[in-house]
């Protein structure tokens, strides 16, 4: 990887991928987005302002922890003249965004511990379905996996564990002793 020099100020849109690790093509796209921007050289070539370099971070954290890119560029539009943001603007940010990241963190959760029982399709395929889902009785609850999906605002149902008793609210049926 070529080291940027420290009094680069403006980079090519090769650099910015290089430097960002995002495709070219991918920074067109946010550009085309308004999430970022450059300006025109006379020859017509973009350059980006080195601060640019932070802004794509925060795009691609962002994105990495499940936040669309709509949202990304409404807290982006927040910044004052469209500048970068800094660290307490992240915290702020990513503040607003706390209570969607815990729903998805508990629907991950559901989905690691919960993916090899039944998890309230419908299929009543695997052994386990009729003792947990007799006659498809979450299918009354809506479609989808009923025991995987967390609604937001809900908090998850939680199976109860071997030898807990299963009369604790929302807690399921049990499976008994082969679950």
């Amino acid at each position: 990887m070529t080291r940027l020099e420290h009094r680069v100020h403006e980079l090519t849109v090769g650099q910015l991928a290089e430097r960002s690790g995002v495709s070219v093509s991918a920074l067109h796209f946010y550009e085309s987005k308004g999430l970022i921007s450059s300006r025109r050289t006379a020859g017509n070539q973009r350059r980006f302002t080195r601060d640019t370099l932070r802004r794509v971070a925060f795009i691609k954290v962002s994105q990495r922890v499940g936040i669309p890119l709509s949202e990304i560029k409404k807290a982006l539009a927040t910044l004052p003249e469209g500048r970068t943001p800094t660290v307490e603007d992240w915290a702020r940010l990513s503040e607003l965004w706390r209570a969607d990241l815990d729903e998805r963190i508990a629907q991950l959760e559901r989905l690691r511990d919960d993916l090899t029982d039944c998890i309230g399709c419908g299929c009543l395929s695997i052994n386990k379905c009729a003792l947990a889902n007799p006659y498809d009785r979450l299918g009354d609850e809506g479609p989808g996996p009923r025991r995987l999906l967390v609604r937001p605002g809900e908090r998850p149902r939680r199976r109860p564990a071997r030898g807990e008793d299963a009369e604790t609210p929302d807690a399921p049926a049990p499976c008994g002793p082969d679950c």
